[in-house]
């Protein structure tokens, strides 16, 4: 990307917008992204025309606690099902030429050697928080290290990060609860679908494991006490993405506590961030206002893998185009009111 030593200002960025052949303000939201993907790449017109997804996958120590309503031998059958093609994300990746991206950063059992998977297995899942550290610092390392690495090998200009794990909702309260210090209840949803009785145990649980630590840490101690391998490695991954020049799609839950890390140990990388729905979880919601964020969707949905954020590629490739391709008042010879 050629650097340009001027930085463009938020008043030329809102007169090259203003100037575009609409009402002031008529596109909205898109307007706000376009201002973003603008600023962020420090050009009137950032071409931006291709997303690759990456899913990484792990098991979670603390589902052994029973927190989940889903048994942890799901997240490598989910695994199988990513790699054979047919799960949501893929079909909504396929829907728009999305290429997808299936890491092992830790699934439970022997490792898997299939073909397509990429491996970057840091163990057999993490250890129960309830307990201990979710992870060693050497661990935490090394899913940092290879989330940053994976991203030097995937080119696109904008990329979506989903996940799979079961037990990941409770790893993601807990992060998320360390890192803003909101209340652990306002960040413990259902998860996979847990009943009452289920939420009540996995709430009782989830508060034992946060009192073994101090009330708030940071990013790497909130990811090393209570972290997925696969969030450790993404917020690795969101990072690096982010510091090369890309645009980042957020997705739900999981991947905004990984973001949250992520701009926790880089707080210069908000720019790049493009948080893509709200989700039904309620955790999601209390972490997104935390956040400050305005999410592109609303969609009431709560499933991971990157869906949220394959759903909101098509606004980032308008907004890319209405900066690039969108005739100018001048240009189209059109009188301004």
């Amino acid at each position: 990307m050629t650097s340009n030593p001027h930085r463009l200002s938020d008043a030329e960025i809102q007169a090259f917008i203003d100037n575009k052949t609409k009402p002031l303000g008529a596109l909205g939201q898109i307007e706000t992204l376009a201002a973003q993907l603008a600023r962020f790449r420090n050009t009137l017109t950032p071409r931006i025309e291709t997303c690759d997804l990456v899913i990484f996958a792990a098991d979670h120590g603390i589902a052994r606690e029973g927190v989940s309503a889903f048994p942890p031998e799901v997240t490598q059958q989910m695994v199988l099902n990513f790699l054979a093609g047919g799960a949501a994300a893929n079909v909504f990746a396929r829907s728009q030429n999305v290429s997808v991206h299936v890491v092992d950063a830790g699934v439970g059992g022997e490792a898997l050697m299939m073909p397509g998977l990429i491996s970057r297995r840091v163990g057999a899942g993490t250890q129960s928080s309830l307990h201990g550290p979710a992870m060693t610092e050497a661990q935490l390392q090394y899913a940092l290290a290879a989330g940053a690495e994976i991203v030097a090998q995937t080119p696109a200009d904008a990329l979506a990060f989903g996940e799979m794990g079961i037990g990941n909702t409770a790893s993601a309260s807990l992060v998320a609860h360390k890192l803003s210090g909101l209340a652990l209840d306002d960040l413990v949803g259902r998860g996979t679908g847990v009943d009452d009785a289920g939420l009540a145990r996995k709430k009782a649980i989830l508060a034992q494991a946060a009192a073994r630590t101090a009330p708030l840490l940071f990013a790497d101690q909130a990811l090393m006490e209570y972290a997925g391998f696969e969030m450790a490695m993404m917020a690795g991954a969101m990072q690096a993405a982010a510091e090369d020049g890309r645009i980042v799609l957020v997705d739900g839950f999981i991947a905004t506590a990984s973001a949250a890390a992520a701009l926790a140990r880089a707080p210069h990388i908000r720019p790049a961030l493009v948080f893509c729905h709200r989700s039904q979880e309620a955790g999601h919601r209390a972490l997104l206002e935390w956040l400050g964020a305005d999410p592109l969707l609303e969609l009431d949905m709560r499933l991971g893998e990157g869906t949220g954020a394959l759903l909101a590629w098509p606004l980032v490739k308008a907004a890319s185009a209405m900066l690039c391709d969108m005739a100018s008042f001048d240009s189209a010879g059109v009188s301004q009111g």
